[in-house]
């Protein structure tokens, strides 16, 4: 390719012309800690950035690689990572629409033959020239029940990875130890993948910060000793099966609030104030089952 005329560029200018510091700002602000993911995701960003550049001034790119493969437990900021991502992509022109679809094994595949290439091929329709974000991955390819036909949207998937890039980011996503099983079982799929991203779990430290995130966004605040027994529930609760980080302490936030409100009505004979209604106390954080 010949260069362009053009051989100098103004990166500032080129940088303010996107959201890019707006998105990875927010990135930062709404996701506590996965500092590891953050970095990863400006790298990225930065790449993408800098070939777009380098295209501009007539300097051979090849294309970057954009399929993404995101690991880890539930509720550490996958999905919203996601978003970001196809803001990102957007901003900088990767693809047209910017919007990310969500979507399950259930949404892929068929329960008789014929029924999944129809599924899948719709599916990749509504997602074309945005990010298609398949969940729980692992769970296309039952390589013990001959009558699956998960196979059968891998390969489609394969085909429209490789075919259509410029149309079409696929991130996959769930826990690491089946999805890197899942790639073993999968190399063309694995070959594909230029960005795997690993989200670590939260610190207990971290989950209180984001508990105290989400009360704020819904005007409650903890007591000091309402944090001190939360801050036991989650030890607790991490030693439990399926915690879910962030989504696990969500669920026990609501229940804290109904076991307020209980508490509250139940006084009903009293004057209330704006702070009691405000307040999560601690016997309502300890009344949980977890402290049995």
């Amino acid at each position: 390719m010949a260069l362009s005329n053009i051989n100098e560029v103004n990166l500032q200018e080129e940088y303010n012309k996107t959201e890019i510091a707006k998105i990875l700002q927010l990135l930062n602000d709404e996701l506590v800690g996965l500092a590891p993911v953050k970095s990863r995701i400006r790298e990225i960003a930065a790449l993408l950035l800098i070939d777009k550049l380098r295209k501009n001034l007539g300097i051979t790119a090849g294309s970057p690689g954009l399929h993404m493969s995101f690991t880890g437990s539930p509720g550490t900021g996958k999905t919203t990572v996601g978003l970001k991502m196809a803001d990102i992509l957007f901003q900088l022109g990767y693809i047209k629409k910017g919007h990310l679809l969500t979507v399950t094994r259930d949404d892929l595949v068929g329960q008789y033959i014929g029924h999944t290439a129809p599924k899948t091929k719709e599916v990749l329709k509504k997602a074309m020239g945005g990010v298609l974000f398949i969940d729980e991955a692992y769970y296309l390819y039952k390589p013990d029940n001959e009558r699956d036909y998960g196979s059968e949207a891998i390969e489609i998937l394969l085909q429209v990875m490789e075919n259509q890039r410029e149309d079409l980011v696929v991130i996959l996503a769930g826990y690491k130890e089946p999805m890197d099983k899942f790639y073993e079982s999968n190399p063309g799929l694995s070959s594909r993948i230029a960005n795997h991203i690993d989200f670590p779990d939260y610190t207990v430290e971290e989950l209180i910060q984001i508990s105290k995130m989400m009360l704020d966004d819904q005007q409650y605040q903890l007591t000091s000793d309402a944090e001190i027994a939360l801050t036991e529930y989650i030890k607790k609760r991490k030693e439990k099966p399926l915690f879910a980080n962030a989504r696990s302490v969500q669920n026990a936030l609501d229940r804290a609030r109904m076991r307020q409100a209980n508490r509250i009505f139940d006084s009903r004979d009293q004057i209330l104030t704006k702070k009691e209604l405000i307040n999560i106390e601690s016997q309502d954080i300890l009344q949980s089952t977890i402290f049995d």
